[in-house]
């Protein structure tokens, strides 16, 4: 448990979705994304991965006052590969293949920092799409949505036509899962 109450609270990222989520439950923190490095360790799990990003993000911002940071990091997995965001054309092809008529996981860690305390927690959802033509993937690629997406998809925008079943977190899908922020939240500040 932290000392004290957040003097603000801070995004360390530049997702709109994030920001979004966090209005949607009536908070409206300074944006101040995090810069680091995000390759993944040798190895390295799925949800180890997300967890050390997050909390990397959260400590990446040296605030000298009393401010809570709130800092998230989504990946798409399929048979153990992490799909960051598409480096090109080929690679969200390629991406959107592997999907197409198959379920994959995907973890959300969300970590909050106040002063000395942190604490993160991990959202795993099961998302499963639709068969996906050659077609639907070109279209898809060139409404421009895929390019800065984890798994080369919007949940929340034209990619919700190729999700035919969810098991776990909408929220968390899109970036941040607001039951896990608002325990960490209310932990944080209680």
């Amino acid at each position: 448990m932290p000392e004290g109450r957040p003097s603000r609270i801070v995004l360390a990222s530049q997702s709109p979705r994030r920001l979004e989520l966090l209005q949607q439950i009536g908070i409206t923190p300074e944006v101040l994304p995090a810069d680091i490095d995000e390759t993944v360790n040798n190895g390295e799990s799925a949800e180890d991965y997300v967890m050390r990003m997050a909390s990397e993000k959260a400590g990446a911002l040296q605030l000298m006052d009393d401010s809570l940071i709130i800092a998230a990091d989504t990946s798409v997995v399929l048979n153990n590969e992490i799909f960051g965001k598409p480096q090109n054309k080929s690679d969200f092809v390629r991406m959107m293949n592997l999907l197409s008529g198959q379920t994959h996981q995907v973890f959300t860690a969300v970590s909050c920092k106040l002063n000395d305390w942190n604490s993160a927690e991990l959202s795993k959802t099961d998302v499963t799409f639709r068969y996906l033509s050659s077609a639907v993937i070109e279209q898809y690629w060139a409404t421009g949505e895929p390019v800065d997406k984890a798994g080369g998809y919007a949940v929340q925008g034209k990619g919700a036509v190729f999700v035919t079943h969810i098991n776990g977190s909408y929220s968390g899908v899109m970036g941040l899962p607001l039951y896990e922020t608002s325990e960490l939240i209310s932990a944080a500040i209680n």
